[in-house]
C-alpha cells in the first residue's frame, strides 16, 4: 500500500510527557488568515455558488474582510491581550500593507502562507513550488527583516515533494497535515526533518462555516467545547490546540459577536498557555512525536 514516508505510527497515549511554558498542560493559539485573490480567475472561497467571471459577488465578500473584518478582528484581540500568528499571503504587502503592519506593531508571528489564495502549489511542478515558496519567503524576510519560520500552503495542497522544499528552504516548522494534537516530527529527503504544528481542519471557519454552514453560535459553542475537553485531556499529555480565522468569515459583525463571547470565556483559564505556533515549534524541539 502507498505510504508517504513522513513519519511512523504513534498512539498519543504512549509518547514521553512534558510541560509547556509555566508549567501549561494546553498551548492554545489563534491563527488569522490573511488572504488576497486574484479579480476574476483563480481560486477563492464562496459565499454563494459563482457563475462565470468576474465572480463580483464572492470576490467583494472575501475583499471585506480586508478592509473591514480584518480591522474588527483586532480590535478584539487587543481587548483580550491575545497573540496571534497572522497567515500571510505575500500578496497583501502589495494590496494592503497596513493590514500585515498592523500585527507587526503587535509582535505578532508572521508565517508564510504563499502569495496568493488563487492557487494551489500541488498544481505545479516542482520547478514552479520551489520558485513560489523562495518568492514568498524573500518577501517576509525582506518586509520583516527576518524569514519566517512555518507555513501553510495556499488551500493546505501540498505536493508531494512540499515538505522536503520547505526544509530545504530553511523552514522549521508546516501546519498543513492535520494527523495529531502534538507537534510531529516529519522526515525529509537528505537526512532532514521538518515540524509538524497541529493546525485544526475541523475548528476552522472555512470548513466548519462555509462548507458546513455552521451557525455563528454554534461555531462559538464548538470553540468552547473543543477547549474544556482539550484542558482535561491535557492532565494526560501536553497538547495543542489552534483556531483558524478568516477575517471575511468571522469579521461579519453578527459572528464576531458570537467569537468574541467565546474567546473571552476561555481567555483566563489556569493552566493554559496562549501562544503562536511557532513558539510551540521552538518548545518542543527534538521531543516531538
Amino acid at each position: 500500500m502507498p505510504t508517504h514516508g513522513r513519519f511512523a505510527y504513534s498512539a498519543i497515549t504512549a509518547r514521553p510527557d512534558y510541560d509547556w511554558p509555566v508549567g501549561a498542560r494546553l498551548a492554545c493559539y489563534v491563527a488569522i488568515n490573511l488572504e488576497h485573490f486574484a479579480f476574476g480567475e483563480g481560486l477563492g472561497a464562496a459565499l454563494v455558488p459563482k457563475h462565470g467571471e468576474p465572480d463580483v459577488l464572492n470576490y467583494t465578500w472575501r475583499e471585506y474582510g480586508n478592509r473591514v473584518g480584518v480591522w474588527r478582528l483586532l480590535e478584539m484581540l487587543d481587548e483580550l491581550a491575545l497573540p496571534v500568528a497572522a497567515l500571510v499571503n505575500t500578496a497583501i504587502y502589495d494590496h494592503c500593507p497596513e493590514v500585515v503592519g498592523a500585527f507587526r506593531a503587535r509582535g505578532d508571528e508572521i508565517v508564510a502562507h504563499g502569495i496568493t489564495n488563487a492557487e494551489r502549489q500541488n498544481e505545479m511542478d516542482e520547478a514552479a513550488e520551489r520558485a513560489m515558496i523562495a518568492e514568498a519567503t524573500a518577501r517576509i524576510a525582506r518586509e520583516e527583516g527576518v524569514p519566517p519560520r512555518g507555513w501553510l500552503g495556499p488551500w493546505i495542497a501540498q505536493s508531494r515533494s512540499t515538505p522536503d522544499l520547505l526544509a530545504e528552504a530553511g523552514y522549521a516548522y508546516l501546519l498543513d497535515w492535520a494527523m495529531d494534537d502534538q507537534p510531529v516530527r516529519m522526515a525529509t529527503r537528505g537526512g532532514g526533518s521538518i515540524l509538524s504544528v497541529p493546525y485544526p481542519q475541523e475548528l476552522n471557519d472555512i470548513p466548519a462555516i462555509v462548507s458546513r454552514k455552521t451557525g455563528a453560535r454554534e461555531f462559538a459553542t464548538m470553540i468552547i467545547d473543543q477547549f474544556e475537553e482539550m484542558l482535561a485531556q491535557s492532565a494526560h499529555q501536553p497538547l495543542v490546540m489552534g483556531i483558524a480565522l478568516h477575517p471575511y468569515i468571522v469579521g461579519q459583525p453578527f459572528r464576531l459577536r458570537a467569537l468574541r463571547e467565546a474567546l473571552t470565556q476561555i481567555r483566563e483559564r489556569p493552566g493554559v498557555w496562549w501562544t503562536t505556533p511557532g513558539a510551540v515549534a521552538a518548545h518542543v524541539g527534538d521531543r516531538a512525536a
